[in-house]
């Protein structure tokens, strides 16, 4: 098993229930939809350019998916996250924009905002006594030889390369894009989700669990932070 802290709107919020239909499946229900064709794009297509993100269900990654080290318990991860939600201060994100990580494609803020990274890091410390250690393999997969150099600490210490000062918040779309077909990717997905770009605000914490890897994640709970709003680039 592996359990992840991640932020994902409610389930009935339009975003969420839009970049289902997208990915394919619903984290919170499980449920599967199939691909159909769009913008010229055929099914098959959209099928494998989402099939990585379809795993995970539509969310932002906090505390980046880790196995439970020995001696913890599920039920000390849902404590700590109640914890956790009941003494972090919610953030308002503005509108999220499509934007291009590398090859890949996600929704991030259109207005960058210091608080959600401090949010991030001090959920990765958190949680961190939770975590078993990476193994070599899964070192490996992280192609730390094309990492920085302070990514590769982040990766030996942390168990994941992109935290802290390497954190950026995003909400995944899809997997990697072809050079070729980029233009009309981001196209299908402007087409798609422009008109359900509302601010958001990062109100909740979400535990996600995989039961069996390599799986699909499901949503386990959501959590209500309680403290007061911040506003965009609050620090």
């Amino acid at each position: 098993m592996r359990v992840a802290v991640f932020f994902t709107p409610p389930a009935d919020h339009l975003l969420t229930r839009a970049a289902a239909l997208w990915l394919g499946r619903d984290a919170f229900s499980g449920e599967e939809f199939p691909p159909s064709a769009d913008g010229g794009m055929p099914a098959d297509e959209i099928a494998a350019l989402t099939a990585e993100p379809r795993r995970y269900g539509f969310h932002a990654t906090l505390k980046p998916p880790f196995r439970l080290a020995d001696g913890c318990r599920l039920e000390d991860v849902d404590a700590a996250l109640e914890t956790a939600a009941a003494n972090l201060s919610r953030v308002d994100l503005g509108r999220l924009a499509i934007a291009e990580i590398g090859s890949f494609f996600a929704m991030t803020p259109a207005t960058e905002s210091n608080a959600i990274g401090e949010i991030a890091a001090e959920i990765v410390r958190r949680f961190d006594v939770f975590r078993a250690p990476p193994t070599a393999d899964e070192i490996a997969r992280r192609r730390p030889e094309r990492l920085s150099p302070r990514q590769r600490g982040h990766l030996t210490r942390w168990g994941y390369p992109y935290v802290f000062d390497d954190f950026r918040f995003h909400m995944t779309l899809t997997g990697p894009v072809a050079e070729r077909r980029r233009a009309a990717v981001r196209r299908i997905l402007e087409d798609r989700f422009r008109p359900l770009v509302a601010p958001v605000v990062v109100d909740s914490l979400a535990l996600f669990v995989e039961p069996s890897p390599p799986g699909d994640f499901i949503v386990r709970k959501r959590v209500a932070m309680r403290h007061v709003p911040q506003p965009v680039g609050a620090t």
